[in-house]
C-alpha cells in the first residue's frame, strides 16, 4: 500500500497516523436484516449533487441530479426539489454520505485550502437536516462509494474494480477486490442475491498525485471549465498530435508501476508558461493529455486485471469513453455503470448500506414525466426532416441521454451536424452519437466482440461514414448505443418504426439541452426550451 511521501511536509508522526487511516478502509457492509424499508444516498459540496433510493428488495426505485432541480450545469448543492423527488418513491430512517468529511478537512489543509478545511458549515449533517429534519448520518469512503456504485450494479459475482477520478478524501485511484460473501450464496438461484457485497482495497494513488485533476486542469489551460467541460477536451483531441515529451517537466508516468507523479498542486491549475516554446496548438495539447489518460488506465489493468477477470471501472475518469475502448481486449468483461461520476456515488453510498446486490433495470431511474413514448410524434417529425426533442418517462440517470431526454434527427444529410449544433450553440468540432438497432449494430460499426453497448461507454470504428456523416468524428469512430429488445420499450419501437419506414437502423442522439444547461427533466422545461429554441419537444 502507497504511503505519502517523505517529503510532503507532514511531520512523521503525524504522517505514520494519516496512513493507518488511509490504509484501513471501512469493507464491513451494514447487515440488512434489519427493519429497514429505504436506503438513501446521497453527494453533494464538490460538483454535480445526487440523491438515490433502494428499497429492501434492491430495486432502485429513484437516483437523480440536483442540476436537473436547480437548473444550475453540475450543481455541488442538494436542493429541496430533488429530496422531494426521491422522498416520492420512499422515506429512509437514515442517510448514507459518499465520504468521510473529517477525513477530508485533512487533505484540504495539506493542500492549503484551508478556509474550506474549518468551515463547519458545509458539514453533511447540517445539509441533510435542513432538508430531511435530525437523521442519523453515516458516512463511507469516498473511492469505497465508487467501488459499490460499480460493483453492485453489475451481472458479476466478483470482480477487480478500478477507481479513477480527480480526488477522494486522499485517494485519486484505487484498486479493489470485490465479491459476495458467503460464497454459498451465489451457486443456489433462491438466494443468489443474498449474499454480503466484500470489498478488499488491494493498491491507492495519492494525493497530490491526481491523472483526473490533471485533466481537469489541462481543461482550464485551453480555455474550457474545468470538472465540467473534460469531454470536450476529448473531443479535441482527435485533432492533434500529441507530443508527451512536452509532458515530461511537470508529469511522470511510470508505466512499471501504476503511477502518476505530478510536480504541481493542480488544484491552483496549470501555469500560463506551462507549454510555452513548444509549438503546440490547443489541440495538441489536449491530444497529449488524452494519450498520458489512455496510457496509465491500459497500465492499470494490465497489472490488476487478468485476461480471465470480469473489471469495473469507475470515478468520473470512467466517462472517457475513448480510453475505455482501449482496455475492453484485456479483461474478460468490461462494466462501468452509467453514472460513474460523484452523482453516481450516491447509489454507491446507499449500496453500502443495503450492503447486497442490486437490481439493475437500467438508468432510468430519475424525474418521472409519466405518459407513453411519443413514437408516432418523433417519427412525425423526423419524416419531415425536422430536429426533435423527446422528453418522456423517467429521466436518465447520468451525463448522457439514452432516449428520454434527447434532442434526435436523421444521421445520414450533409448538414445534420450543423443544424444541430446551431440549436445547441456548441463548438463545431465536437462529435454525435448515434443509437443503433443492437442487431445492426455490428453492419455499421466494427463492434468486435461486443453485441450489446447501451450506454455510450466505447467507440467502435464506423464501416460506413460516408453515409452517416453526423455521427462520425474526426478520428473515424462513434460513441454507439445499442438499444436491444431488452432494453428502453419506448426507445425501442421508435428505432424499429424508423427503419422499417426509411431502411435505416440508427439516429443522431445528443442531449435535450443547450450547451452551459442542465438537461430537460420536466414538462416546464420542455416548453421552455421549445418556445427559446424552436425544437417541437414530444412527450
Amino acid at each position: 500500500m502507497p504511503k505519502l511521501a517523505s517529503h510532503d511536509g507532514i511531520d512523521p508522526t503525524s504522517r505514520k497516523k494519516l496512513n493507518k487511516i488511509l490504509d484501513k478502509e471501512k469493507i464491513e457492509i451494514h447487515s440488512s436484516i434489519d427493519p429497514v424499508k429505504y436506503y438513501m444516498g446521497l453527494s453533494a459540496g464538490f460538483h454535480d449533487a445526487g440523491a438515490s433510493v433502494i428499497d429492501n428488495h434492491g430495486n432502485i426505485v429513484f437516483a437523480g441530479h440536483a442540476e436537473r432541480y436547480s437548473g444550475v450545469k453540475n450543481d455541488p448543492n442538494l436542493n429541496q426539489e430533488l429530496i422531494d423527488d426521491a422522498l416520492r418513491y420512499g422515506e429512509p430512517n437514515n442517510i448514507a454520505w459518499y465520504e468521510r468529511p473529517l477525513l477530508k478537512r485533512t487533505r484540504q489543509l495539506y493542500s492549503g485550502e484551508w478556509r474550506k478545511a474549518i468551515d463547519f458549515t458545509t458539514q453533511p449533517s447540517k445539509q441533510i437536516h435542513a432538508l430531511l429534519g435530525k437523521i442519523p448520518v453515516h458516512c463511507y469512503g469516498h473511492h469505497l462509494c465508487h467501488a459499490a456504485a460499480g460493483f453492485q450494479t453489475s451481472p458479476f459475482t466478483s470482480a477487480k474494480v478500478i477507481v479513477v477520478d480527480a480526488i477522494g478524501e486522499w485517494d485519486t485511484i484505487t484498486v479493489w477486490d470485490a465479491t459476495y460473501e458467503p460464497k454459498e450464496f451465489l451457486t443456489n438461484p433462491a438466494t443468489k442475491h443474498r449474499g454480503k457485497a466484500q470489498y478488499k482495497k488491494l493498491w491507492s494513488q495519492r494525493y497530490p498525485h491526481s491523472i483526473g485533476l490533471y485533466y481537469s486542469a489541462v481543461t482550464q489551460y485551453v480555455g474550457l471549465k474545468p470538472m465540467e467541460d473534460e469531454y470536450i477536451l476529448m473531443g479535441m483531441a482527435a485533432y492533434g498530435k500529441s507530443y508527451l515529451t512536452a509532458y515530461e517537466e511537470n508529469l511522470k508516468l511510470w508505466s512499471d508501476d501504476t503511477k502518476i507523479e505530478t510536480m504541481d498542486n493542480l488544484h491552483a491549475g496549470i501555469q500560463d508558461d506551462y507549454f510555452s516554446g513548444t509549438g503546440l496548438s490547443e489541440f495538441d495539447i489536449a491530444a497529449g493529455a488524452q494519450k498520458v489518460t489512455e496510457q496509465l488506465l491500459l497500465n492499470l489493468v494490465q497489472k490488476w486485471c487478468g485476461m480471465g477477470e470480469n473489471l469495473v471501472l469507475m470515478g468520473g475518469v470512467a466517462l472517457n469513453c475513448v480510453a475505455n475502448s482501449n482496455l475492453r481486449a484485456y479483461c474478460k468483461n468490461l462494466w462501468i455503470m452509467p453514472n460513474p461520476g460523484d452523482c453516481g456515488s450516491s447509489l454507491g453510498a446507499a449500496a453500502l448500506q443495503y450492503g447486497r446486490r442490486l437490481n439493475w433495470k437500467g438508468p432510468y431511474l430519475g424525474h418521472d414525466m409519466g405518459g407513453e413514448y411519443p413514437v408516432d410524434a418523433v417519427i412525425g417529425g423526423l419524416i419531415a426532416d425536422k430536429i426533435v426533442g423527446v422528453a418522456s418517462g423517467r429521466a436518465e440517470f447520468g451525463p448522457r441521454a439514452l432516449g428520454t431526454r434527447s434532442l434526435l434527427a436523421d444521421p445520414r444529410g450533409e448538414d445534420i451536424k450543423d443544424r444541430v449544433n446551431a440549436i445547441k450553440k456548441r463548438q463545431e468540432f465536437r462529435p454525435f452519437a448515434p443509437m443503433i438497432l443492437e442487431e445492426h449494430a455490428s453492419e455499421v460499426f466494427e463492434m468486435y466482440h461486443d453485441k450489446s453497448q447501451p450506454y455510450m461507454q466505447l467507440v467502435y470504428p464506423c464501416k460506413q461514414p460516408d453515409l452517416y456523416p453526423a455521427i462520425v468524428h474526426a478520428d473515424g469512430t462513434s460513441r454507439v448505443q445499442t438499444v436491444g429488445k431488452q432494453d428502453h420499450p419506448g426507445v425501442r419501437e421508435l428505432l424499429e418504426k424508423w427503419y422499417f419506414m426509411t431502411g435505416c437502423p440508427l439516429l443522431l442522439n445528443t442531449s435535450l439541452n443547450i450547451k452551459g444547461e442542465p438537461m430537460v427533466n420536466n414538462r416546464a422545461d420542455a416548453d421552455r426550451f421549445e418556445k427559446k429554441y424552436n425544437v417541437r419537444v414530444c412527450s
